[in-house]
C-alpha cells in the first residue's frame, strides 16, 4: 500500500520519511539528545554555536535536547489520542450505523452536541475545568477527537449494512458484532487511515497550542508549544520559538502530505469528505 502510493510521488516519499523521522526521534529521544532537557548551563541565551547547536534558553538549557524530546512528548501524545479516538468513534459509528432508530439517533445527537462547540475552546475549557497538566490535556483533545471518526464510521456503515455480502452474513445467523468486525470493519480500513494520518498533525498543534497558553505540559517537562510561549518573552532570542515552530510546521506539513496521498489511493471516490461540522 505504502509502495503503491510512493510510485511517481516523490512528495510522498518525502513526506513519508520526514514523518518517520519524527517518529524515531520521539523513540530515540534518550540516546540522540546532545544533552538531559533539564540540564541548565552559565550560558543563558546564546544562539546556535558549536557547542550548542539551537542554541540555549533562558536557564542555559540546550535548546536541541528540548526539542527533541519535546517531540517525544508532542507526537506520543499526538499518536495516542489519534489510536484512542478512532477507536471510540469506529465503536459509536459502527453502532449508530448498523441498528439505526433511536439508537443512531442518540447516539448521532450526542455527537452533534460535542460537534457543536468550537474544537480548541471546548479544549480549553475542560483543560481549565480539570486543571493544567499533561494528563488533562490529553483528556481534552481526546474528548472532541472522536467525533469525526463516528460521522465517518456512520457514514459507511450505512452505505454497506445493504450490500449483499452484509445481507448474506446476516442470512447465516452471523450476530451483530461479527457482522460489524469480519464483515464491514475491513472496508473502513481505507477511509479511517486517511482521516487518522492528517489527525495526527493537527493533534499535535492543538496539544501545543494548550501548552502554549499554560494549560498543558508544565514547566520544566519539553514541550513545542511551551517552547515557544517561553520564546515569545524573549524576542532578542530568534532561536527559542523558531526551531519548535518548525517542528510543527514540518510534523503537520508531512501528514496533510501523506494524508492527501493515501487518499487518492485508498479512497478515490473522496468518501472520507470533510470532516469539520457544517460543511
Amino acid at each position: 500500500m505504502v509502495a503503491r502510493a510512493a510510485r511517481g510521488n516523490p512528495l510522498f516519499a518525502s513526506a513519508l520519511t520526514v514523518s518517520v523521522g519524527w517518529l524515531v526521534v520521539a523513540l530515540a529521544a534518550p540516546l540522540i539528545a546532545p544533552a538531559s532537557p533539564l540540564a541548565q548551563s552559565p550560558d543563558l541565551l546564546v544562539g546556535p554555536s558549536a557547542q550548542h547547536w539551537f542554541g540555549t534558553d533562558e536557564l542555559g538549557r540546550d535548546v536541541l535536547s528540548r526539542l527533541i524530546w519535546g517531540a517525544r512528548v508532542s507526537v506520543t501524545i499526538a499518536l495516542i489520542v489519534v489510536l484512542a479516538s478512532s477507536l471510540i468513534g469506529a465503536v459509536v459509528g459502527g453502532v449508530a450505523g448498523y441498528f439505526g432508530g433511536w439508537v443512531d439517533e442518540a447516539m448521532m445527537r450526542f455527537t452533534d452536541l460535542v460537534f457543536a462547540f468550537p474544537g480548541v475552546i471546548l479544549a480549553l475549557a475542560v483543560t481549565a475545568a480539570l486543571g493544567p497538566g499533561l494528563r488533562n490535556a490529553v483528556i481534552a483533545v481526546l474528548i472532541l477527537s472522536w467525533p469525526p471518526y463516528a460521522r465517518l464510521v456512520r457514514g459507511q456503515v450505512l452505505m454497506l449494512r445493504g450490500s449483499e455480502f452484509v445481507m448474506m452474513a446476516r442470512l447465516r445467523g452471523a450476530s451483530a458484532p461479527r457482522t460489524l468486525l469480519r464483515d464491514i470493519a475491513p472496508n473502513l480500513t481505507g477511509p479511517m487511515l486517511v482521516m487518522a494520518t492528517v489527525d495526527v498533525g493537527e493533534k499535535i498543534l492543538l496539544v501545543a497550542a494548550i501548552s502554549f497558553l499554560g494549560l498543558g505540559v508544565q514547566q520544566p517537562t519539553a514541550d513545542w508549544g511551551s517552547m515557544i510561549a517561553t520564546g515569545t518573552q524573549y524576542l532578542e532570542a530568534w532561536w527559542l520559538p523558531t526551531f519548535p515552530g518548525l517542528a510543527i510546521v514540518t510534523v503537520v506539513l508531512a501528514n496533510n502530505l501523506l494524508g492527501d496521498r493515501l487518499r487518492d489511493v485508498l479512497d478515490p471516490r473522496g468518501v472520507t469528505g470533510d470532516r469539520r461540522p457544517g460543511r
